[in-house]
């Protein structure tokens, strides 16, 4: 496995390494205020977003907030 690769939704995703979630979910061109995330097993607040460093290999369930009715 390529160090700068995180799993996302179970996708293999190349990513620039080190960096926030916050900076890895614009660069994936999703609005961090529009998703769910859990970093490894664990759910991130959205005020966490741009605190939480990512690693190669970590693991990343992210989920877009639909509104609507």
């Amino acid at each position: 496995m390529s160090d700068n690769i995180v799993i996302a939704n179970g996708q293999e995703v190349p990513t620039s390494l080190p960096c926030t979630l916050e900076q890895f979910l614009v660069a994936q061109g999703l609005l961090p205020r529009s998703v769910v995330v859990e970093h490894n097993g664990e759910a991130v607040a959205p005020s966490q977003f741009c605190q939480r460093e990512l690693r190669a290999g970590d693991r990343l369930e992210i989920v877009k907030i639909v509104a609507g009715g």
